[in-house]
């Protein structure tokens, strides 16, 4: 159990390395695959459970989210310092002295979970990606930094896959995030195919929210369609590692697409299959287009 400044009590599920390898492993791709070194899985595991912990002290912590979000913005300085408390925090620290990241894009991921208690619509698809600028590129950015790869250009294509993710998630979350008050559905793109918000709270998607799920897939598809240039100009290691990020997106978006968009059912994960002949020919092609390069 650790305990904030302020007196409150953060352990249990958050601070649990068992239930953060199950979330992983519940993830649309793999966080850390085994085809990289132990070293950089160590790493990336590090960046995950600090993007956990700030989505679970966002979605699930009880009491006062934003500050809580506060203790946590504190706390990632004293990581930087060396004398974080929490457990994930203090698994960071190594790997942000190491790396000499910019607090930055952990920052955002923080700003993005104060977004989510302010913010509960998206007007339009752009309002929608420049949260996703805050909640799912700065994960992106985070992983090239632990490659070592960081571009311009690798960046800008890694925010895209990264966005196409987010949505991806948030189509699989209609359901339970109108549950919770919260909707990511443009209320531009809902409107231009008259659906309600009364209807992402049924146990059935209606054919007005199908229609608004297969346009979202189409925008989605589009962003993850990055992950092939962005894999094609890496080394062997972190190629395979961003194959995985973007098929994985894609896998699920098929899983949605034999389901006729109904998102509602089921969560519309992405099937093994899927993820293997994608993945398969996802890093044929980029190795093909590096080669050719």
């Amino acid at each position: 159990m650790v305990s904030t400044e302020s007196g409150r009590s953060i352990g249990g599920d958050f601070d649990a390395p068992a239930l953060l390898a199950a979330k992983a492993r519940n993830e649309n791709f793999p966080v850390a695959s085994h085809l990289l070194a132990r070293d950089v899985r160590v790493k990336l595991m590090a960046i995950y459970g600090f993007a956990r912990l700030a989505d679970d002290l966002g979605d699930e912590a009880e009491g006062d989210r934003l500050a809580l979000l506060d203790w946590l913005d504190s706390e990632l300085d004293r990581a930087a310092s060396g004398n974080a408390t929490h457990p994930a925090l203090q698994q960071l620290t190594p790997v942000i002295r190491e790396l000499d990241l910019d607090l930055d894009p952990f920052r955002n991921l923080i700003e993005a979970n104060r977004m989510d208690q302010r913010t509960t619509r998206y007007r339009s698809f752009g309002d929608l990606v420049e949260y996703c600028m805050f909640s799912a590129a700065p994960v992106g950015r985070l992983v090239l930094a632990v490659f070592g790869v960081s571009t311009a250009e690798r960046i800008a294509l890694s925010d895209e896959v990264c966005i196409g993710l987010q949505v991806v998630e948030h189509l699989q979350d209609i359901g339970e995030d109108a549950r919770r008050g919260r909707i990511y559905m443009p209320a531009d793109d809902m409107e231009r195919f008259s659906c309600t918000e009364a209807e992402l709270l049924a146990t059935e998607a209606s054919p007005a929210l199908r229609r608004v799920v297969a346009m979202e897939v189409g925008r989605a598809r589009a962003l993850l369609a990055a992950g092939a240039p962005l894999a094609a100009s890496l080394r062997l290691g972190p190629r395979a590692a961003v194959v995985g990020f973007a098929v994985g997106g894609m896998a699920a978006l098929d899983s949605i697409e034999r389901a006729g968009g109904d998102v509602l059912k089921s969560h519309c994960g992405p099937h093994k299959l899927d993820f293997a002949r994608r993945a398969v020919y996802g890093f044929v092609v980029a190795s093909a287009r590096r080669g050719a390069s």
